[in-house]
């Protein structure tokens, strides 16, 4: 039986340790700032590149996974006998799906090739990754893979915070109207992965009250279903993220806790100081 990979790329930011237990190919989008190109997680990491970006008064930009990386890994994965299964980072996020699907078509879209768009990043893409890849380790065809990924979409949810509004208005991942809503009011907001996209939900009027506000909605979302994983990753704010996450196991008693960063790529679109928690009940 020809083995199923599951592939995804950097803006899951899946912890090296699970990268490599289940042989996941990770196809790195690039950060372009200050004159320089990055991989993300190869050539820049989170922690320096938020120490430096929080110094710096330039706004990093980002590049999609582009046509010819796919090609090589497809290719590469292909003619090796393999079934590939690649998850990627939302469409509305992002074109990356576009030269995934744009590869599949110069390889002749193959049967043994099915590209996904998540809808999801981040961790939350993360969690989905990982539940397929366990899948697909036990011996799970492509096409059950496939239908476990669909199905884990909406069983998994995410929210998170931020300092400032300013990254995400620059990049032109949220409106003018909402920025001024947050910056004016001088309130922290909470957003959502709604439909592939990045929505603001609410305002709350301190960090400690949108830590713990994340944590009710998620609780809401799980709605008493178990089991329950939870994926906390931050940008820089390693303490806000352990109080989240501390609060969450109290309420929610999880099997499953995987810690990590927001990936340099997506940072550079919310900012330092960045707290979020991606879950997925069943």
């Amino acid at each position: 039986m020809n083995k199923v990979i599951i592939a995804t790329d950097s803006s899951a930011y899946l912890p090296k340790e699970y990268v490599d237990q289940y042989q996941i190919p990770v196809l790195p989008l690039t950060v372009n700032w200050e004159g320089k190109s990055y991989y993300d997680g190869i050539d820049i990491q989170a922690e320096e590149f938020y120490q430096q970006l929080s110094q710096s008064k330039s706004m990093a930009t980002t590049s999609q996974v582009t046509v010819g990386q796919f090609l090589e890994v497809f290719g590469k994965l292909l003619d090796a006998g393999n079934q590939v299964l690649y998850l990627g980072i939302s469409s509305g996020i992002s074109a990356t799906i576009d030269s995934a699907l744009q590869a599949s078509a110069e390889l002749g879209n193959p049967e043994n090739l099915i590209v996904m768009d998540s809808k999801l990043v981040s961790m939350a893409l993360s969690l989905m990754v990982l539940e397929v890849a366990r899948a697909a380790e036990k011996g799970a065809s492509l096409q059950e893979c496939h239908e476990l990924a669909q199905d884990a979409y909406g069983r998994i949810g995410v929210y998170f915070t931020v300092d400032t509004l300013e990254y995400l208005h620059r990049g032109g991942r949220i409106n003018s109207a909402k920025r001024l809503l947050g910056s004016t009011l001088n309130l922290k907001p909470i957003m959502e992965i709604r439909g592939g996209k990045i929505e603001l939900l609410e305002s709350v009027r301190s960090r400690k009250k949108a830590l713990i506000r994340m944590v009710e909605l998620i609780e809401k979302g799980v709605d008493g279903r178990s089991p329950v994983r939870l994926a906390p990753f931050h940008a820089l704010a390693f303490d806000d993220m352990v109080t989240m996450e501390n609060l969450a196991k109290e309420r929610l008693n999880p099997v499953e806790i995987i810690r990590s960063e927001v990936s340099p790529v997506i940072g550079s679109h919310v900012g330092p100081g960045t707290v979020s928690m991606a879950y997925m009940v069943g």
